[in-house]
């Protein structure tokens, strides 16, 4: 290799390592994980046991495009955000059965 070749390999190459590493590591996980999200809320269905993320747990009574309608004690309906929804208890308690 010429020095020029090897001197643009010395500048750069670290750079190329440290793209490569934030990539793998903190870009993919969090895509993944995106992924899953969204897929546990398209998932929801009437019935379901849930948790929002400030830990109200509740069962889903009805569901629209941005918000859902949680039974959280007898006679008492909330209204949350879809996006609020931090975990589908129902379907937590079914891997569970399912091991």
């Amino acid at each position: 290799m010429s020095p020029e070749t090897m001197n643009a390999l010395a500048t750069w190459g670290p750079i190329l390592v440290m793209v490569v590493i934030f990539y793998l590591l903190l870009y993919r996980p969090q895509k993944k994980q995106q992924q899953q999200r969204k897929a546990m809320l398209d998932a929801l269905q009437v019935g379901n046991q849930v948790m929002t993320i400030g830990g109200i747990y509740g069962v889903i009574e009805k569901i629209d495009d941005k918000k859902i309608h949680l039974k959280i004690a007898e006679n008492t309906t909330i209204v949350v955000a879809r996006g609020s929804v931090n975990a589908n208890v129902s379907a937590a308690d079914a891997a569970e059965k399912a091991e």
